[in-house]
């Protein structure tokens, strides 16, 4: 007799057609899935209990070919500290992961022109500082005390088949604002002079303002390369010519405006 007096009955993944162990199945839509497999899908993937197997299988695939997309990726720029925003400023693309051997982790590479949006948030918290009073109970300062507690975010909208944000926190930590100090119940902290809380909110503006723009710029790009070229005559030959992307004569190379 199995787990709880019942009999195990032993599971076939979908996908690769090995067995699955005790409390190893993914449930699909119309399957099963196994530990190895699920493990390959995007981090940022959460629908895979309404997926079907065709479209998990057409996933591994994307996943498969993205693999070559990281081989070739070049980190031009990193922002972030546990979790990093990795920019190939030349490909005009962007990973986003705390992995620290690329290859092995597949982070997915995202094209500018994929972005859709990008949010930066700071969630504020507090709590109460109690004190110990001489029965060793802990109760209320009077007035009530408070410590404020801060985390930063970061929301990427993206256009992808397989999810649609990528969110990550851009502190380890919470920063505390007032803890050898708290504060009485009527007042606020100012933010503005906690190095960590100055050093996040930079820090998140900066990648939100680079992402932003760099959608931008590349959908201009695309937009240009796509519009229709009008025919030039070069200064230099006298040719009639479709300028090259690069702005010079098809024939002889000189620039055009």
């Amino acid at each position: 007799m199995g787990l709880f007096g019942k009999v195990f009955e032993k599971k076939e993944c979908s996908i690769c057609g090995g067995e699955i162990g005790l409390l190893g199945n993914r449930k699909l839509e119309d399957g099963n899935m196994c530990k190895s497999c699920a493990a390959k899908l995007s981090p940022f993937f959460s629908d895979r209990r309404s997926s079907t197997v065709a479209e998990i299988k057409e996933q591994l695939e994307y996943r498969e070919a993205n693999k070559d997309a990281v081989k070739a990726f070049h980190t031009t720029r990193t922002l972030g500290e546990n979790t990093k925003l990795l920019l190939d400023e030349d490909a005009k693309k962007f990973m986003v992961t705390r992995a620290r051997n690329l290859e092995e982790a597949n982070p997915d590479v995202i094209s500018y022109s994929d972005v859709t949006g990008v949010e930066f948030k700071i969630d504020e918290d507090k709590s109460e500082e109690k004190r110990e009073d001489k029965d060793g109970n802990r109760v209320s300062y009077n007035p009530p005390k408070f410590i404020f507690e801060y985390d930063f975010h970061i929301t990427i909208h993206v256009n992808n088949p397989y999810f649609d944000t990528i969110s990550f926190q851009l502190n380890p930590s919470s920063v505390q604002i007032n803890e050898d100090n708290p504060l009485p119940i009527n007042q606020k902290p100012n933010e503005r002079q906690n190095r960590e809380f100055i050093q996040y909110e930079k820090m998140g503006n900066e990648i939100k303002n680079i992402l932003t723009v760099a959608r931008q710029d590349a959908r201009h790009d695309r937009e240009a390369a796509a519009a229709p070229k009008t025919p030039v005559v070069c200064p230099l030959c006298g040719a009639t010519t479709i300028p090259t992307p690069a702005g010079t004569c098809e024939y002889c190379g000189g620039p055009v405006k």
